[in-house]
């Protein structure tokens, strides 16, 4: 088991396949602020609210010289449906592996009806622009989650 992350600590590195064939890395995002948002499932009610809220506001994370990154363990071509689907304005990551899951602590044991299961914990990681996390939000409510994390970036 890995020691939590807090606040402080260096973002863990992330190279993820994202649609037409490109790819989502830390390392080439160095000098502006990430939002590296994770969550369980495209297209899922929830996952979809998430997803519209920071494709919402885009323009205004943009202002504030921050990208948006979503992830989960979904395909590139699950991605990019989901996104057409929604017209979503953000980076989605593919983690099919899990790596960056483990990595960031959010691939946890989770319980429903009684039934254990693994699964992505919907969190939201706000990395500076030298790379160390900022802000670290867990067990993320999805209602006005996003307008919470834009007020994070606008913070010095």
């Amino acid at each position: 088991m890995t020691t939590p992350l807090k606040i402080g600590d260096r973002a863990p590195e992330f190279n993820l396949p994202e649609g037409a064939g490109g790819r989502v890395k830390l390392a080439d995002l160095k000098g502006k602020k990430v939002v590296l948002y994770f969550y369980p499932k495209d297209d899922t009610p929830g996952c979809t609210t998430e997803a519209q809220g920071f494709s919402a506001a885009a323009a205004d994370f943009a202002a504030v010289g921050a990208v948006v990154v979503g992830v989960s363990k979904d395909s590139v071509a699950r991605h990019e449906k989901f996104k057409t689907k929604y017209d979503l304005a953000l980076l989605l990551g593919s983690d099919a592996d899990g790596s960056v899951c483990e990595a960031y602590g959010v691939w946890v044991e989770k319980s429903l009806y009684g039934r254990q299961y693994w699964g992505i914990e919907r969190a939201t990681f706000l990395i500076d622009a030298d790379g160390a996390l900022q802000r670290i939000w867990r067990k993320v409510k999805v209602n006005g989650h996003a307008q919470d994390v834009l007020a994070a970036a606008r913070a010095p």
